[in-house]
């Protein structure tokens, strides 16, 4: 369990809000990811006013942290508030094969895959129109140019591209590196990438289909790992950023490229997108809870009316760090 021992009066607050069976199964189902509370309703089949009472008893408590993104509203696990380390035991306590929870968790995974499908609709849709629709959203040439320069100055052996898209990553970097590797879950992005590589005369990159959650491929794997525009489309974002950790060799580093919040909702209706971009902190605080360490973070300015910011984060596992470091110490 994490976090600082609880004083009798917030224990006592939280116990009581956890202690009634609705609560308890939202709080299952928010430690499960981020979700809306128009995911928690359909998922428990009880009325909106009804579920915003018991998440509005929750968060009061500490249990777990509300966040508006423009229209919508999310629900996420409790992290630096001091109910976590309560959220936490509560989470531990739970059985996973109780058959209430199991219940809650096939309707999480139905609202999870049709979000799923809705967004690989869109990718079927436009994936001979990817970058042309990606130009309009940020200025490509100068985030092209700010990936290179945050990747630059070391040697790449292994490049791993997570939801590659149009291979257009791959492309980029191909005469830095030894190897490249991009995965997607669309079939038909996978055949634009292909295309292109063909076209570029790319032989040291292969682009095959898989889940950006659930890798088929070793721990310890690749030097760098690049998720270019890829986690406001994703349902979970931080699972997602621990799976890329998990293949990160040590010292290796991970190039996170998104948004940085906005309002445009109508990315939201007509793209597919799930966030509307992310806080510093909290793309941080993903990182450090993947066992990262943020190394910088930049900012690219919109050029133009309607254009978006975009963020880069570049992270590191810090393992060849800390046996240097100890290295060090054993030798003074």
């Amino acid at each position: 369990m994490s976090g600082s021992p609880l004083g009798f009066a917030l224990l006592l607050d939280g116990l009581k809000a956890a202690g009634e069976d609705t609560r308890l199964r939202l709080l299952a189902l928010i430690g499960e990811g981020e979700l809306t509370v128009s995911e928690l309703t359909e998922i428990l089949g009880q009325s909106q006013p009804r579920i915003s009472r018991h998440l509005k008893l929750l968060a009061e408590a500490g249990l777990v942290e509300r966040f508006r993104e423009a229209s919508w509203v999310f629900y996420r696990r409790a992290v630096d508030t001091p109910g976590a380390a309560l959220t936490d035991a509560l989470l531990e306590l739970m059985a996973p094969d109780d058959d209430i929870l199991l219940r809650d968790r096939e309707r999480l995974d139905a609202v999870r895959a049709a979000r799923a499908a809705q967004a690989q609709d869109y990718f079927r849709a436009h994936a001979h129109e990817w970058d042309a629709i990606r130009r309009l959203h940020a200025p490509e040439a100068q985030v092209e140019a700010a990936i290179k320069a945050a990747l630059s100055g070391q040697r790449i052996g292994s490049l791993l591209d997570l939801g590659t898209g149009t291979g257009r990553i791959l492309e980029l970097f191909a005469d830095e590196m030894e190897r490249g590797v991009g995965i997607d879950l669309s079939a038909d992005m996978l055949a634009v990438a292909r295309a292109n590589l063909e076209r570029a005369g790319v032989r040291n990159a292969t682009v095959r289909q898989g889940d950006i959650y659930n890798l088929a491929l070793p721990r310890d794997a690749f030097d760098v790992v690049i998720i270019h525009q890829v986690l406001h489309f994703l349902e979970d974002a931080p699972r997602a950023i621990k799976e890329a950790a998990r293949v990160l060799r040590p010292g290796g580093r991970l190039l996170v490229v998104d948004f940085d919040p906005h309002d445009l909702e109508f990315l939201r209706e007509q793209h597919a997108h799930r966030r509307l971009g992310f806080a510093p902190e909290i793309m941080e605080s993903w990182l450090t809870q993947a066992g990262l360490s943020l190394q910088s973070h930049r900012l690219l300015a919109p050029q133009g009316d309607g254009k978006l910011t975009v963020s880069l984060w570049l992270a590191r596992d810090p393992r060849v760090v800390m046996a240097e470091a100890q290295q060090t110490q054993e030798v003074a």
